[in-house]
């Protein structure tokens, strides 16, 4: 089955619709990874976390504390059924892509804790996500509004602040100061929006550019008032040879951004494409 962009991102779309408490993240990320599979089908994998949920259910006394869930949780998911950061190939696409992550067992930082906050979801456990620069963790809070960081990524490690610290330093060598935003909970569209941006990312560089282009149009689902973005699809576009596409998004960037420092520089560039495009005719 081919890649049908534009209805990958109306069905991308739909499921935004609901307030960002309500949106669905498994299968949002399912949504996304149908970039590389079309025709995948849902079911399979939202079984497999339901089941993965059911057995650190199991395993939980009738009164859990924190601790008695995180266990369960990592001994379901590391010791049991092995899950783990793919640090040999990091920016491997599959690592992205929940369908994958689930199947192979390995993912990076943001895909292995989407696995552990909907697998505590479904244990009533909730969880928020981390966007810390260079790492994604998770962070739940008690009843007592004690927070709780969780690395995913190394077999569901508890973080404090000075561990933060440390990996910030082995990231970004040294130079790079916690701060107290880098902590703070991010929203579900927020996470889908690290995804999305990591996957393109990936597809930039090596110049799938479709792909990169369905990335776009999914981000821009999620913030459809974003110049960068708008821009970026124009790009996009006209190296796609999608011109008319690309004269529109540059005109709602100029729209957007009528001051911007560019904005000589779009304008020449709409009037090139708009004579190429009389002269095809």
């Amino acid at each position: 089955m081919a890649l049908d962009a534009h209805r990958l991102a109306a069905d991308f779309a739909s499921l935004l619709e609901a307030d960002d408490d309500h949106i669905l993240l498994a299968e949002a990320a399912l949504t996304i990874a149908r970039i590389e599979y079309p025709g995948l089908a849902f079911a399979p994998y939202l079984a497999t976390l339901h089941d993965l949920a059911a057995r650190v259910q199991s395993r939980l006394p009738h009164v859990a504390e924190t601790r008695d869930v995180i266990a369960a949780l990592n001994t379901v998911l590391f010791d049991e059924e092995g899950f783990c950061g793919n640090c040999d190939d990091y920016y491997d696409p599959r690592n992205s892509f929940l369908n994958d992550v689930l199947e192979r067992k390995t993912g990076i930082p943001i895909t292995l804790a989407l696995v552990y906050l909907e697998v505590a979801r479904r244990v009533g456990f909730p969880l928020f996500g981390v966007g810390m620069p260079g790492h994604f963790l998770l962070k739940h809070y008690d009843q007592d509004g004690r927070e709780t960081f969780i690395d995913a990524f190394n077999s569901g490690r508890i973080m404090t602040a000075d561990d933060c610290q440390r990996r910030l330093d082995e990231i970004y060598a040294g130079q790079m100061a916690l701060q107290p935003h880098f902590l703070m909970s991010m929203t579900r569209r927020q996470i889908l929006t690290r995804m999305l941006n990591n996957l393109k990312g990936i597809y930039l560089s090596s110049r799938k550019l479709k792909r990169a282009l369905a990335v776009v149009d999914m981000v821009l689902a999620i913030y459809p008032r974003s110049p960068e973005d708008v821009r970026q699809r124009a790009g996009l576009r006209y190296n796609l040879g999608q011109l008319r596409g690309a004269v529109e998004d540059l005109e709602t960037y100029l729209k957007m951004l009528p001051e911007a420092s560019d904005a000589d520089e779009i304008r020449q560039t709409v009037l090139a494409i708009r004579r190429g495009l009389v002269t095809r005719n």
